[in-house]
């Protein structure tokens, strides 16, 4: 998978949970000397809504703790494991002062600030929390290779070819490129799914097809979301006429 990537010059982010990263330091010292980004994905892979608040607290500072101990460098990213959160997610990210998140769905190609604080029930009108400089880079299961490629009873068992999800990837390329200017398309993959023979062909096709396309531009996520800010000031983006901005009903 690294030696693809050198191959198109790409640069990109690995999300990597704490646990894997002090069992394989020279497998992410590898990946960060190829120039790419070190994301947080927690500990040992835990979906957060499993636990209070407080262990939710503490499985994530050992998870930052173990990243910095390999890389020395604190992470900027976090891609929740399993897509998975709770009402504490973004105060944690908040408090340890990331730049982005990526698990978040509420668009397909184009970032935005998170919320803090949204209050929700069946019984009472959504509340909207209060909108914090945390910027999504938003993720989509059919963006994900492990729905498309590995069986796990009751959760994933598709198995589809490489021909059929490089379809469905590419179309959303092609999509975005013609009707969604600025955009980004991110996409998930897994090394011990992507790696495969068959997959990694795929891959290093997909690849040539959209740097065939002017304009694009393959970069890690904490870059993009860096610029995305400096060009997307909070107050400027709410006064915005994007829809990702949450809007009260007016009184009449």
């Amino acid at each position: 998978m690294l030696d693809l990537l050198d191959r198109h010059g790409v640069k990109s982010t690995f999300f990597i949970p704490g646990h894997t990263a002090l069992a394989y330091p020279n497998h992410v010292l590898d990946i960060q000397r190829r120039g790419h980004e070190i994301g947080h994905h927690g500990w040992v892979h835990e979906e957060a809504a499993s636990f209070d608040d407080d262990t939710q607290r503490e499985i994530f500072g050992k998870g930052l703790e173990a990243l910095a101990k390999v890389t020395g460098e604190c992470p900027v990213g976090y891609r929740s494991p399993g897509g998975s959160y709770n009402s504490t997610s973004i105060d944690i990210l908040k408090e340890n002062q990331f730049l982005y998140d990526s698990h978040f769905s509420a668009s397909d190609f184009h970032p935005y600030y998170l919320r803090q604080g949204d209050q929700w029930s069946a019984t009472e009108a959504y509340r909207f929390g209060n909108t914090v400089d945390l910027v999504e880079l938003p993720f989509a299961w059919h963006m994900d290779d492990f729905v498309h490629f590995e069986f796990i009873a009751g959760f994933s068992t598709t198995m589809n070819p490489p021909s059929a999800v490089r379809e469905v990837w590419q179309a959303e390329f092609d999509y975005a490129y013609l009707h969604e200017p600025g955009g980004v398309v991110v996409i998930c993959m897994h090394p011990e799914v992507i790696g495969r023979g068959s997959r990694i062909l795929m891959l290093d096709a997909l690849i040539s097809y959209m740097a065939a396309h002017p304009g694009v531009r393959f970069e890690r996520m904490a870059d993009h979301a860096k610029r995305w800010r400096a060009e997307n000031p909070v107050e400027s983006w709410l006064a915005s006429s994007s829809p990702l901005v949450p809007r009260p009903l007016s009184a009449d």
